[in-house]
């Protein structure tokens, strides 16, 4: 069994409510051999209070959590990226930084919870439709045999499991 940990970068526009709930589901279903982190190329400045709420309900820790851009994930002293993976449609068509080590990419487009309307129960229903999706393909991610699969084979794994997951 390998001990190497693989980086993944969760991108988004806003980076305050799907790429944090990724972040945060890779780091607890891939403890010790995934670390997950998200950013954004407009950060909002905090994460989404419903993303809090629905983090926090399934008992995920919180701490660390925060919106930020995508330019500290660019930076050379950055942890060097294995995996990039867009979750909003705006992102993946956006011109993208340069990322050291040249990451795998992939985009698993997921529905924007944020722009949700309707009462707060109907959000909340949006947000949890959103993790359930993000927990799917992130249950996938990290049942793969990274260390098994050349990288032509991953990069099509990678792509398969937004198909695979709705």
């Amino acid at each position: 069994m390998s001990s190497r940990i693989y980086n993944v970068l969760f991108l988004c526009t806003g980076n305050s409510a799907r790429s944090i709930m990724a972040e945060a589901l890779l780091n607890k279903a891939g403890a010790g051999r995934f670390r997950g982190y998200s950013a954004g190329s407009h950060p909002a400045g905090e994460v989404n209070p419903l993303t809090l709420d629905l983090l926090k309900r399934n008992n995920f820790p919180l701490d660390g959590l925060r919106s930020k851009s995508w330019d500290e994930f660019a930076r050379p002293d950055a942890p060097a990226m294995d995996f990039v993976l867009t979750v909003c449609d705006q992102a993946a068509g956006e011109v993208c930084p340069l990322w050291p080590g040249q990451p795998m990419t992939a985009h698993w487009g997921v529905e924007d919870p944020v722009a949700a309307q309707g009462t707060e129960e109907e959000r909340q229903k949006v947000f949890s439709s959103v993790f359930r999706t993000l927990h799917t393909r992130i249950g996938l991610l990290v049942s793969l045999p990274l260390e098994k699969l050349d990288k032509l084979s991953l990069q099509q794994e990678l792509h398969s499991i937004a198909k695979q997951s709705g």
